[in-house]
């Protein structure tokens, strides 16, 4: 009788590890709250599917990598990534509580800080993930919060799918993505910016992602 009630305490799913994020105030948890924050989950805007939005992250991820790293042949880091750095948290929290990175920026001591908004939802999504088994909510915040760490770790081993772009409708372009925006018309950059197109694959969770034109 004891090894069958010690089995089935073994085997309860109300002894599963629960999803919780790294602290805020950490490298990793702080970028994989933006990660999060920029990609639907099911019932939100933009929602198509697990791995839609997990392409989303990745492709966030590595937004924020190219304009850190990957500064194409004629530009400057300060015309795409509006600083100059080596940072990636100053490459999202530049421009203050309204810049590059919406609801992402660093107080008055220099903290890097989040808007409460943020973290209502992140928590809202969190509670879901760990109700009941384990599904969807917990494996994508998860994914956002173990692509931070292995980014702040080493770097992303995930390939990036505009690498190699060399045209968008016959212009010449850098290849890579340098910004997203809500997937609506009335959002572009401007500039040397150029939107990918579907056709392309350059609407990911509900965002539109731009590369920049090859001077």
């Amino acid at each position: 009788m004891k090894k069958i009630i010690l089995l089935l305490i073994c085997c309860s799913p109300l002894l599963r590890a629960e999803v919780a994020l790294k602290p805020a105030t950490s490298r990793d948890g702080y970028l994989a709250r933006l990660l999060l924050n920029e990609s639907p989950f099911p019932g939100e805007r933009g929602w198509k599917s697990e791995a839609d939005t997990k392409a989303c992250m990745l492709q966030i991820l590595h937004v924020l990598d190219s304009r850190l790293k990957h500064i194409p042949q004629g530009y400057r880091q300060s015309q795409i990534a509006a600083v100059s750095t080596t940072d990636i948290i100053d490459v999202i929290t530049t421009g203050g509580e309204h810049g590059q990175c919406d609801g992402f920026y660093r107080d008055a001591s220099g903290q890097f800080v989040a808007v409460p908004r943020v973290e209502k939802r992140l928590n809202y999504l969190t509670g879901i993930a760990n109700d009941g088994s384990p599904g969807k909510f917990a494996r994508l915040m998860e994914y956002g919060q173990g692509l931070a760490t292995a980014y702040i770790n080493g770097g992303i081993v995930e390939a990036d799918k505009f690498a190699t772009m060399s045209l968008v409708h016959n212009t010449p372009v850098t290849g890579r993505a340098y910004s997203w925006m809500t997937d609506k018309d009335i959002y572009n950059p401007g500039g040397n910016f150029i939107r990918i197109p579907d056709q392309q694959s350059g609407s990911l969770g509900g965002n539109r992602f731009f590369t920049l034109e090859k001077l």
